[in-house]
């Protein structure tokens, strides 16, 4: 999977919180400043107040004589830190790896997740729409690599969305600073003459080594992606640990293995619950003399199976040494995989519905939702898909007729319901139909299968039904109620495929 990264970056981070505290400020120029050498200097600037001279860095002094009626309130060491963290919290529900950039943004690993916001750009737009109803003035990117998605968020004036493996283009333009370098090394680069990052790329390693150190060669690399830019999580994944202390040293055989039974029971208990199976696991065992011996498992498919794990661990018994006894048991899942729940079996043995198990367990499920909530269908012979099942009146009737194997919904309507639809004429399925007052457009159709009614039982039109799929994807049996004979047909709505 290809990773993707996004760089949120709040231009007024402190004062938008703060404005979001005091609603009286918003709209205001006003800064926070703090002491440096014995002068206040503006550490943070309101949006009104930046329209009207006063900037970061800047004395508050200079700051008031510049902009009349300017508020300076002092500053709060670690207001930031706190602010990007609550910001982070909220961000997880977006994708669960989010880091604190700070001081003034967050970095998302976004991979395998845009995707269910449609795609980046919906992904991109959700967020920062969010983040400025909520009162921050907040831009961002996505890219290939945090630094170029934390680049391009703060310095470009395209667009967002860095494509994929795009990065030097992406990086070409922008000024030195858009690689997040140490004001030193930028102010060399400054009286050098390199106003953008482009003319650095073609430069050999050696001598941008020489010249800058070994921080621009990294930083290049790391927005490049050559280097692999490791995200510290804000909240780190909880690791697959289990610990088992000893209140006496555990010296034998079977010591170990009721370890190991206990320490598996409570790790594929979680794995189970979560969907996961082990495939490598290690039992590190603390001696009292201080010394540690451990012994490892690696599995060809994840799995949960305690029995199956024991086994493997038991194997491995034998390196174990205990010397003077163990008192202290760890098990580490080093790495986990999600797998595919695989349903248990009823019943071992074919015996089918003769298995009096099975009529245990239908029993006990009636005491619980009662008996009217548990049927069993057999096939019966007629055309209408409605008639064409019956109840049967006990787990021992066997089916009059062989079911026929044909295309039918997972929930058919007891009573078709009538709908109001598009469609071209004679034969053609519908292009449109409308059902509760819901409008869906028909992307896909097969059809149609003509179902006539039963001459002997009564007389009336034909039915031609179609499987059809709208734009969101869901799939409907429909029909229309006889031809087209100079009066429009009625449309009905019987079966649900998803």
């Amino acid at each position: 999977m290809q990773k993707r990264y996004m760089a949120i970056w709040f231009r007024h981070l402190l004062t938008d919180g703060l404005a979001l505290r005091q609603p009286e400020l918003k709209g205001l120029p006003f800064v926070l400043a703090a002491p440096v050498k014995n002068k206040m200097i503006i550490t943070a600037s309101s949006a009104a107040a930046e329209q009207q001279g006063a900037f970061t860095g800047m004395a508050a002094a200079d700051a008031r004589a510049a902009v009349a009626g300017l508020l300076v309130i002092n500053d709060i060491p670690g207001k930031a830190a706190k602010l990007l963290r609550l910001l982070g919290l909220w961000c997880i529900r977006y994708t669960p790896v989010v880091a604190i950039d700070l001081p003034d943004g967050l970095l998302l690993n976004l991979s395998g997740c845009a995707h269910l916001w449609v795609n980046e750009r919906e992904y991109l737009k959700e967020i920062i729409l969010k983040l400025r109803n909520a009162g921050f003035d907040a831009r961002a990117a996505i890219a290939d690599t945090p630094g170029t998605a934390w680049a391009v968020s703060r310095f470009a004036k395209a667009g967002p969305i860095v494509a994929g493996g795009t990065q030097a283009q992406a990086l070409t333009g922008l000024p030195p600073a858009a690689l997040r370098l140490e004001p030193d090394v930028l102010e060399r680069l400054q009286k050098l003459g390199f106003r953008s990052v482009g003319p650095l790329l073609s430069i050999p390693a050696s001598v941008l080594r020489r010249r800058f150190g070994n921080m621009l060669l990294l930083r290049i690399d790391q927005a490049l992606g050559r280097k692999e830019e490791e995200l510290v999580p804000l909240v780190p994944p909880v690791p697959y640990v289990e610990r088992l202390p000893c209140l006496e040293p555990i010296c034998t055989v079977v010591g170990i293995e009721i370890a190991i039974e206990k320490l598996l029971s409570a790790l594929c208990v979680r794995l189970k619950a979560e969907g996961k199976g082990l495939r490598k696991a290690v039992l590190k065992c603390h001696r009292i003399d201080g010394r540690r011996v451990q012994a490892g498992i690696t599995t060809n498919r994840g799995s949960y199976n305690l029995s199956h794990l024991r086994k493997l661990f038991n194997l491995q018994i034998a390196k174990i040494e205990p010397a003077l006894g163990i008192d202290l048991f760890t098990l580490e899942a080093l790495k986990v995989e999600d797998i595919d729940t695989v349903q248990e079996q009823l019943w071992i043995e074919a015996k089918g519905l003769a298995d009096t198990a099975l009529a245990e367990l239908l029993d006990r499920v009636a005491g619980k939702v009662g008996p009217a909530a548990i049927g069993r269908y057999l096939p019966a012979e007629h055309y209408w898909p409605e008639q064409s099942v019956k109840i049967a009146a006990s787990l021992k009737e066997e089916p009059g007729t062989a079911w026929p194997v044909q295309m039918r919904p997972i929930r058919l309507l007891a009573i078709p319901e009538r709908i109001q639809v598009m469609a071209l004429i004679p034969d053609n399925p519908p292009k449109t139909f409308t059902y509760k007052n819901k409008r869906h457009t028909v992307i896909k159709a097969d059809g149609p299968e003509r179902i006539g009614r039963e001459w002997w039982r009564d007389s009336g039109k034909h039915r031609d039904y179609y499987a059809v799929e709208d734009s969101e994807g869901q799939r409907y049996w429909v029909f229309r109620s006889g031809p087209y004979d100079g009066d429009s047909p009625a449309w009905y709505l019987h079966g649900y495929f998803s």
